[in-house]
């Protein structure tokens, strides 16, 4: 199927992803894997009419923020889904946040009401106390003290619910902008939005299909996971593996020996994790037909190793933004060019410009825009960030890429995260990229550090499989020795990890400021 997805004004994505399986009598079909429990399509929409009973009994209404901040579970799946159907709107967060980030963002969202774990209720609580707007906590999986009981209440809730109407250009669902440095940016995506990224880039051009098992390595309060592992299985009537558990490399070879997915949704992070355990050669990934890799650049390096260790299980990195949310560059199953983020999904026009807003020559870096059904109206509460980044139709994503003639897509980093050094641009992705080719790098990054003249060096911090004397000056000649003289980092500092954003990303900000 090619050309535009249309998708008509009076449509929700409860029903577009939910109803309407039971509707096509896919009600039997299993639609999630918790451990030993599963859930068909008709005991997921039963739940989530429960918990959309629920939120209206707790005073939640049309439009209203509703934060939902659980494990990855099918409570998570009915709290989301029973939000769309009462049209509020959900705000997806850690629940790991501290308080006071929990109370930026209760700020920020204005939301009335919360669904949270009992493990995680006293951060919320004490959230909560400083919050103007919260009023209501809905407490999942244990003892809810004086907050209301989902437990208690969602026994007694009943199993039929008629949606609230919305329109598709409501909004749905807000997602955080992914930067950095500094807070994230709230970005507002309409039910529009997931229904046609959906479509154009997971089952046109992924081709997710009805027999697939998926198995996510980031948690669904990411929009890259809410999509790769809930809204497109859903949308191909396909099964959803979740597990409440941190993602490291142990738990993801056994859960992937445990359910045998066909598709395996990653990240740079723990890609590396994979290829570096001592076990990897050991595992059998035959049941995965693809992987997807997203959230941060993928190093060539990183490809190279995942090919060598897990031979025919293909990698498909790609491109994708909050505010477009979803991917809209991509490798795609029998269609990798390594090293680049592939070509752009059908459905999105790109352009690569130049500080003036021109097309730059094949070859050439420059900014990325974007155009196509899934973009936001802009960031909530920042006008000055949303001119800056939203003109006209299109969407000015910060990223640098260069084009080439067939149409590929190589990253350059973010337009921000560059380093001027002696001059002339440096990538730090490029010299993080060489770095993990030694032997003795488990992890880097790669940050701009001004020196003792205020002129701007490249500093790497690294981790390494094993600290020794000499570690430092051995790096920087590794990198001298294969990449420009000027791109070397000036300062190696070995650390224990690499601090973390809320998604999980390099917080390239606290690194500048350590």
């Amino acid at each position: 199927m090619t050309g535009p997805f249309e998708v008509p004004e009076a449509f929700s994505v409860a029903d577009h992803f939910l109803d309407a399986r039971v509707r096509e009598g896919r009600g039997d079909k299993t639609a999630l894997v918790c451990g030993q429990r599963q859930w068909t399509y008709a005991e997921v929409q039963a739940l989530s009419n429960r918990f959309a009973h629920v939120l209206a009994g707790l005073g939640v209404e049309s439009e209203q923020r509703v934060i939902v901040a659980l494990p990855d579970s099918p409570e998570y799946v009915g709290a989301l889904f029973g939000a769309f159907k009462l049209g509020a709107v959900a705000v997806m967060l850690n629940p790991q946040h501290k308080a006071e980030d929990l109370a930026w963002f209760m700020e920020l969202s204005r939301a009335r009401c919360a669904v949270v774990h009992a493990a995680a209720l006293p951060g919320f609580e004490a959230a909560a106390r400083t919050s103007r707007w919260l009023k209501k906590l809905l407490v999942v999986g244990g003892d809810a003290g004086p907050h209301a009981s989902w437990d208690a209440l969602g026994r007694s809730a009943s199993d039929a619910f008629d949606n609230v109407p919305t329109h598709r250009d409501d909004p749905a669902l807000w997602l955080f902008s992914g930067g950095t440095t500094g807070r994230p940016k709230a970005v507002p995506q309409t039910h529009r939005s997931y229904a046609n990224t959906t479509e154009l880039y997971a089952l046109r051009c992924l081709g997710y299909r009805e027999s697939d098992v998926t198995l996510s390595v980031p948690k669904l309060f990411f929009g890259y996971a809410t999509g790769a592992n809930l809204f497109f299985p859903f949308a191909a009537g396909a099964t959803s593996v979740l597990y409440p558990e941190h993602p490291s490399a142990e738990v993801v070879f056994e859960r992937i020996r445990e359910h045998r997915p066909t598709i395996l949704i990653n990240v740079p992070t723990v890609v590396n994790q994979m290829v570096s355990h001592p076990q990897a050669a050991q595992q059998d990934l035959g049941s995965v037909r693809f992987a997807t890799s997203a959230g941060e650049a993928l190093p060539a390096e990183l490809y190279r190793r995942w090919r060598e260790t897990f031979g025919a299980t293909e990698l498909l990195d790609g491109l994708g933004t909050a505010e477009m949310w979803h991917i809209f560059i991509t490798n795609r199953p029998g269609d990798v060019k390594p090293g680049t983020l592939g070509r752009g999904v059908p459905g999105f026009e790109l352009r690569v410009c130049d500080d003036e807003g021109r097309d730059v020559a094949d070859g050439e870096p420059g900014a990325l825009w974007v155009k196509g059904g899934s973009r936001a109206f802009g960031y909530w509460q920042n006008l000055d960030r949303t001119a800056a980044a939203f003109r006209g139709e299109w969407y000015v994503t910060g990223d640098l890429v260069a084009r080439d003639a067939a149409g590929y897509f190589t990253y350059c980093g973010r337009a921000d995260e560059m380093l001027k050094v002696s001059g002339r641009w440096v990538a730090p992705q490029e010299v993080e990229s060489c770095l993990l080719a030694h032997s003795e790098v488990k992890e880097c990054a790669v940050v701009g550090i001004a020196d003792a003249a205020g002129l701007v060096k490249p500093r790497a911090y690294v981790v390494a499989v094993v600290r020794r004397a000499g570690l430092e000056d051995e790096l920087k000649a590794f990198v001298r020795e294969r990449l420009d003289a000027y791109k070397y980092p000036r300062e190696v500092v070995l650390v224990d990890d690499l601090p973390r954003t809320h998604l999980g990303k390099v917080d390239r900000g606290q690194l500048r400021r350590a």
